[in-house]
C-alpha cells in the first residue's frame, strides 16, 4: 500500500482545465457543476500556468474584485508544485502536508495527467504520514 504510485490514483480521472482568460465566475461554475476541488489553469498549448481553488475564489471576493470580470490568470496560484505519475502516493501526501496544499497537479513531460488531494489517499498512507509527523515533532 505504501508503494502505491499516483498513476493508480489518477487512472480514469477527468481533468478540469480552463484557459487563463476564463472568468473566475465561470471557473467557480465549473467547479460546482463538475464537483471538483480545483481548476488547472492552462495556456493555449495546454501547458500548466497555475491552479485555481476555492481559497483563491474567497481571496478574490475578499479583495472586492468582480468575479465576472476577473480572469483566472489574475486569481490563480501561479507555478504550482507538481509531481509525476511515478511519484509514490506517500511522497505526494507529504508534499501536500508539508506545503499546506489541498491539491497537487500530476504531470508527465509537461502534459497534464490529473490532480490529487488529501482525500485521494488511503488510510495506511494517512497513518504513515501522521506517524512521520509525530516522530518529527519529537526530534525538534
Amino acid at each position: 500500500m505504501t508503494n502505491r504510485k499516483l498513476s493508480a490514483i489518477i487512472e480514469g480521472q477527468r481533468l478540469l482545465a480552463l484557459v487563463g482568460q476564463t472568468s473566475v465566475q465561470e471557473a467557480c461554475r465549473c467547479i460546482w457543476e463538475y464537483r471538483k476541488g480545483s481548476v488547472l489553469v492552462i495556456d493555449e498549448e495546454h501547458r500548466l500556468l497555475g491552479i485555481f481553488t476555492g481559497r483563491d475564489a474567497v481571496r478574490v471576493l475578499a479583495e472586492g474584485k468582480n468575479a465576472e470580470t476577473t480572469r483566472l490568470v489574475e486569481a490563480m496560484t501561479p507555478d504550482p508544485v507538481t509531481v509525476t505519475s511515478a511519484t509514490k502516493a506517500i511522497d505526494a501526501l507529504r508534499k501536500i502536508s508539508d506545503h499546506g496544499f489541498r491539491h497537487l497537479p500530476v504531470l508527465e513531460n509537461g502534459r497534464l495527467l490529473g490532480v490529487v488531494s488529501r482525500g485521494d489517499f488511503k488510510g495506511m498512507e494517512i497513518d504513515l504520514l501522521e506517524e512521520d509527523e509525530h516522530v518529527a515533532k519529537y526530534l525538534r
